[in-house]
């Protein structure tokens, strides 16, 4: 099984920016170390892994698990929350690309052969 490494771009949200710019992030997800989580990782090495069942989910309905929320914005939006002792971050992504990112995701390890 070979991972998938997927770059996007994403918007940070904050209080301070009314169009916040975009930021490079990577889209992880390595079946050999676990095949059941994702991994999202933001600018400054943060990074969050959780259930790959909960991107799915959160892409259709709120979602929550630990540290992690998710949920659709609109139709061509999504949402992801990460909470840390750092503070909170809000990332909005657009759907089109999780969805592709979820799809590589499975063709490598469907949900029906997870260990």
């Amino acid at each position: 099984m070979s991972a998938v490494e997927q770059y996007a771009r994403a918007h940070i949200v904050t209080d301070e920016a009314q169009d916040p710019p975009a930021v490079p992030v990577a889209l992880r997800y390595d079946p050999e170390t676990d095949p059941r989580r994702v991994r999202i990782v933001l600018p400054g090495h943060h990074e969050w892994a959780f259930a790959r069942d909960l991107l799915e989910r959160g892409l259709r309905t709120p979602a929550a698990a630990g540290d992690v929320r998710i949920w659709p914005c609109g139709r061509v939006q999504a949402v992801m929350e990460f909470h840390s002792a750092a503070g909170v971050a809000v990332v909005q992504f657009d759907t089109k690309t999780l969805i592709r990112f979820l799809r590589r995701t499975y063709a490598v390890t469907p949900v029906s052969s997870q260990s």
